[in-house]
């Protein structure tokens, strides 16, 4: 146990490393979605306040949480990259061949983004709050539930990408079936708009999506305060979510790291 807790801190580190040498790539996770959603997007719809069902004094305190979780959905699906950039250049291999265990690599790559992700989650929520004036109406405790669901979510996330990372050959494969996967997530949710105003055929597919159960909860803990029932609820749901991800995703792993 002591050297599965050494490999995994060692290759953690690793990532944290290569991170530092590309400061970029972390700027613009967090700035696109400020930019676009936050900003541009919220200011070009502040109007639909209006719409029945928009929770919220303004259309941006609406979409903070919608933001906050495309954020996660972001993060969790490229968590496999830079073991695909690993793969392709031949590291991963020698990784493989080193005397380490290999359910290292993969936890190692779990903490990381999962760390990244409450980095960017207390971003989010510290830019809303200072340009918007968005305020978490549950509080610090509030945060941290954000926090704790936005990991939930995206746990199952991290697991589809990592065994993705495995499965396609080359990085353009990866990055096509990354778009493919997020803009309906995102549009089949209520990251934009109550499920009340969807068309009927999206709201039906938005109820199924657990991006929509993520975001509500999160709208909830934000705007209106705490909701027990609605967070034991989503809990549960995220929970099934992570446990059918790793089922799927569980087949590369054990090819890849029998």
């Amino acid at each position: 146990m002591s050297e599965f807790v050494q490999e995994t801190t060692a290759l953690t580190w690793r990532w944290i490393r290569r991170l530092s040498r590309e400061p970029i790539s972390l700027a613009f996770g967090l700035i696109q979605p400020m930019l676009f959603w936050l900003i541009l997007f919220g200011n070009l719809f502040k109007g639909a306040a209006q719409i029945p069902g928009m929770q919220g004094p303004d259309y941006i305190s609406f979409l903070t949480a919608g933001v906050i979780v495309m954020t996660v959905l972001n993060s969790g699906l490229a968590g496999g990259v830079d073991l695909l950039f690993d793969k392709e250049n031949g590291f991963l291999e020698r990784l493989m061949s080193a005397p380490i265990s290999r359910n290292s690599l993969i936890v190692s790559r779990f903490i990381f983004v999962m760390g990244i992700t409450s980095l960017q989650i207390l971003i989010m929520l510290l830019v809303a709050f200072l340009l918007f004036g968005v305020h978490v109406a549950s509080g610090f405790p509030g945060i941290v539930m954000t926090i704790i669901i936005g990991l939930l979510f995206g746990i199952g996330l991290i697991a589809i990408s990592l065994a993705l990372a495995f499965a396609v050959k080359s990085h353009g494969s990866f990055f096509s079936l990354l778009g493919f996967l997020s803009l309906p997530l995102i549009f089949l949710s209520s990251a934009l708009v109550p499920r009340q105003v969807m068309p009927g055929w999206m709201s039906f597919l938005a109820e199924l999506n657990p991006m929509t159960y993520a975001i509500d909860v999160v709208r909830s803990l934000i705007l209106g305060g705490w909701n027990w029932g609605q967070v034991m609820q989503v809990t549960a749901v995220l929970l099934l979510f992570d446990v059918i991800c790793f089922m799927i995703a569980g087949r590369a792993f054990r090819k890849n790291l029998g």
